[in-house]
């Protein structure tokens, strides 16, 4: 019986290297979501052979210094995330890209950060049904209520 080495990445479901080979063929931009317990990153990526090097990139926890109230894992939240990382990566010269979610679902709150980075005016091909609602973007479905058309103001004032 043979011995067939598995990567350790692999192993740890970590990458999916199909899926990973196909992003590197086309040398676009890309962009990761990456959502834990508590917040929402959102990094755009510009890929190389030797390692992808990080065009722009933004956190969840920027929300509260400009005085966020909710979660900043929620729907309203990865919005606003993937509007500021598609703002800075506007100043860094990013045009387009691609998402790449690599062995993770695609999930109502990443939708909701890849229309956060359109909006921006990143373009990315995407679907435009399979983004959450505006009333959940806005947050009407929460408790706790956060102007959105407010926060998009300040980060467009700040990142220019």
């Amino acid at each position: 019986m043979a011995y067939s080495k598995i990567l350790r990445r692999l192993r740890e479901e970590k990458t999916n290297y199909k899926k990973r080979g196909t992003m590197l063929m086309g040398k676009r931009d890309f962009i990761t979501v990456n959502i834990t317990n508590e917040n929402t990153l959102v990094q755009i990526l510009k890929p190389g052979m030797t390692g992808d090097k990080v065009v722009a990139s933004a956190h969840s926890r920027y929300l509260l210094e400009k005085g966020w109230k909710g979660s900043r894992k929620s729907v309203p939240a990865a919005y606003l995330t993937g509007y500021l990382a598609g703002k800075k990566a506007l100043g860094q010269g990013a045009n387009d890209a691609i998402l790449y979610t690599g062995t993770r679902r695609y999930t109502q709150r990443m939708a909701a950060a890849l229309k956060g980075v359109i909006d921006a005016g990143i373009q990315v091909p995407a679907d435009k049904e399979t983004f959450p609602s505006d009333a959940r973007i806005n947050g009407e479905h929460l408790t706790v209520k956060n102007d959105i058309s407010k926060m998009k103001s300040t980060i467009d004032s700040e990142v220019k």
